[in-house]
C-alpha cells in the first residue's frame, strides 16, 4: 500500500468518529466538556476534535469500572485468558488501521508504527498467559505454622498514556490489570487519542464485558486530576514527564492511591575504546533518532572515550546527516514530524542555548523548511559538550543527540550517574569484567550490555531516582495491580502466651 493510501485510510477511521467520543460501559458517549483540536504533527493541519471529560463524565466511567470489577474479578483465569487471547487475535487483524492511526495522530514512522501492534497483541497474549497463576502465592512454612500467601486484584485502576507511543504503551499496562482481575478507565494523551478508541473496540468485540474497560478523554490537568484524586480509584499507572508524575502522587496523597510511573530519562550509551565501534555506532544512531528521539529509552547521552572522540563523532556526524526525514507513511522514512507545536518550540530552543553554553551542533539543529507546517526539526547531534550544560543534563525528548568525552572507566561512571533521571543505559565494551563492574555501577533501572534496547517481556521494566516508581513485566506488573495477602495456619503446636490469669 503506498503512502497516500495508508494516509487515506487513517483519515478515513479518524474521520469515522466525528468528534471523539468516551467510551463507558461499554458504549460511545458524547463528550459535554470543552472541546480541543487533535492535529496531524505532519502536516499541522487539525484532523479531528476531542472532548475534555466532564465530571458526570468521569463519574460514569469510574462508577462502571466500580460496578464491574466484582463479577471481572471474580471470573477464573481461564476464562481472561481467552478473552484476552481474542483481543491480541483482533489486534493482529487490525494492524495496518493501528498503524495508519499512530503515524496520522504521533507522527511516528511507519517502519516503526506498522510493527507497534503486534508488540500490543504479545503484551495481551504475554499476561493472558499469566491470567490463570496471577492469584498464586507460596507456602511458607515455619516450626508452629504454614503461611500461605496469595494475590488479590485491587479494584478500577487508572491508565494514563503519552503521546509518543500510545497504543503500544497502553496494551503495556491495560493488559496486566485486566488480567489481573482490576477493571480500567484510560486516559490516553490529548495529542493522540485515536488509537485509544480502536484499542477499546477491539477490546468490547473480543467480548470483554462492559464496564471492565472504559476510555475518556481529556486533559491532563482536568480529566486526569479528577482520576487521580477519585477514591474509587485504587491506584495510577502513568507514563509521561518526571514533574506530572510527581504532580500525580500529590494528586492521589490524600487517598493513600498506589502509583506506578515510567517517567523521564536522559540515557547514557557509553562507549569505550575497546569496543565493536561499527556496532557501538548503529545502536547509538538507532536508540536517539527511531521514534523521532520522542522515547523514554532514548540514549540522548553519547559519553565516548576520550581517544575515540573525534573519530567517533565525525562519522556519527555523517550517519546523522543522512538520515532520511519526512513523510511518516513513506516506508523509507526513518525521522518524522514532532508531535505538536509546543513540543517543536521546546525542542528547538535547546539549539541556541547547546551554542551560548559553548557546545557546538555537528549536525542538524535547525528546523526543516522544506516540511511546510509540519512540526519537523533536523536530526541533531551536540558535541564538546560539558556535563554541567542543560543540554547534557535535560530531557529535549527529540532527535537530539549529546556527546560527551570521558577519560577512563570512573569518570564515565561519574558522568553517566551525574543526572536527575537513572531509567536505562547502554555499555560497549569488550572487556567482560568492565561491563559487569560498570553495569553494577551505574544508578539506572535497566542496562543493556552491547546491543540496543531489547525488550524480553518476562524482565522487569522501570527506573531509578525521576525516571519512575515501580517495575513492568512478568509478575512485577501483578506485584502493581493486585495485594498481597497472607494467610498463618497454625500447626497446633505452639504455646499461647496467657495473661490476666494467676500463677
Amino acid at each position: 500500500m503506498s503512502a497516500e493510501l495508508k494516509r487515506a485510510r487513517a483519515l478515513e477511521l479518524s474521520g469515522a468518529y466525528g468528534a471523539l467520543e468516551h467510551y463507558i460501559s461499554g458504549q460511545p458517549v458524547v463528550g459535554q466538556g470543552r472541546s480541543f483540536d487533535i492535529t496531524d504533527p505532519s502536516t499541522g493541519k487539525v484532523i479531528g476534535k476531542a472532548h475534555d471529560a466532564a465530571a458526570s463524565e468521569v463519574e460514569a466511567a469510574v462508577a462502571a469500572a466500580r460496578d464491574a470489577f466484582p463479577a471481572w474479578s471474580q471470573r477464573s483465569g481461564n476464562e481472561r485468558k481467552a478473552i484476552l487471547h481474542r483481543i491480541a487475535d483482533l489486534i493482529v487483524a487490525r494492524a495496518d488501521d493501528i498503524a495508519a492511526l499512530e503515524c496520522l495522530d504521533t507522527g511516528q514512522c511507519w517502519r516503526f508504527m506498522s510493527k507497534a501492534a503486534i508488540r500490543g497483541a504479545e503484551n495481551f497474549r504475554f499476561f493472558a498467559d499469566r491470567a490463570p497463576s496471577a492469584s498464586d502465592g507460596l507456602a511458607l512454612p515455619s516450626a508452629e505454622h504454614i503461611n500461605i500467601t496469595s494475590r488479590h486484584p485491587l479494584g478500577p485502576v487508572a491508565v494514563i498514556t503519552p503521546w509518543n507511543t500510545p497504543f503500544m504503551l497502553s496494551t503495556w499496562k491495560i493488559a496486566p490489570a485486566l488480567a489481573a482481575g482490576c477493571t480500567v478507565v484510560h486516559k490516553p494523551a490529548e495529542w493522540s487519542p485515536y488509537s485509544a478508541r480502536l484499542l477499546v473496540e477491539i477490546a468490547h468485540e473480543a467480548g470483554l464485558p462492559p464496564g471492565v474497560f472504559n476510555t475518556l478523554n481529556g486533559l491532563g490537568e482536568t480529566t486526569g486530576k479528577a482520576l487521580t484524586e477519585h477514591p474509587a480509584i485504587k491506584a495510577v499507572a502513568f507514563v509521561g514527564e518526571s514533574k506530572t508524575g510527581a504532580a500525580i502522587m500529590k494528586q492521589g496523597a490524600d487517598t493513600l492511591k498506589r502509583v506506578h510511573f515510567e517517567l523521564g530519562g536522559k540515557n547514557p550509551t557509553i562507549v569505550f575504546d575497546d569496543a565493536n565501534l561499527d556496532a557501538a555506532l548503529d545502536a547509538a544512531i538507532f536508540m536517539i533518532y527511531s521514534l523521532n528521539g520522542q522515547r523514554c529509552t532514548s540514549g540522548s547521552r553519547l559519553l565516548v572515550q576520550r581517544s575515540i572522540y573525534d573519530s567517533f563523532l565525525s562519522r556519527a556526524a555523517e550517519r546523522v546527516k543522512a538520515l532520511k526525514v519526512g513523510d511518516p507513511f513513506d516506508p523509507a522514512t526513518e525521522v518524522g514530524p514532532l508531535i505538536h507545536q509546543r513540543h517543536l518550540d521546546k525542542v528547538l530552543s535547546y539549539m541556541p542555548l547547546a551554542a551560548s553554553e559553548g557546545a557546538r551542533i555537528l549536525a542538524g539543529g535547525a528546523r526543516l523548511d522544506a516540511a511546510g507546517d509540519g512540526y519537523f526539526v533536523e536530526p541533531t547531534l551536540i558535541g564538546e559538550a560539558a556535563q554541567s550544560m542543560r543540554v547534557a543534563r535535560e530531557e529535549i525528548f527529540g532527535p537530539v543527540l549529546t556527546a560527551i568525552a570521558f577519560d577512563n572507566e570512573a569518570d564515565a561512571i561519574t558522568k553517566a550517574n551525574d543526572v536527575d533521571y537513572g531509567l536505562a543505559a547502554y555499555l560497549w565494551t569488550g572487556d567482560s569484567g568492565r561491563a559487569l563492574r560498570v553495569s553494577s555501577a551505574l544508578e539506572t533501572g535497566m542496562v543493556w550490555v552491547n546491543s540496543e534496547n531489547v525488550r524480553h517481556l518476562p524482565t522487569p521494566f522501570g527506573g531509578m531516582k525521576a525516571s519512575g516508581i515501580g517495575r513492568d513485566g512478568g509478575d512485577w506488573s501483578f506485584d502493581f495491580y493486585m495485594e498481597t495477602k497472607n494467610v498463618a495456619l497454625s500447626l497446633g503446636n505452639h504455646k499461647t502466651p496467657r495473661m490476666g490469669v494467676s500463677k
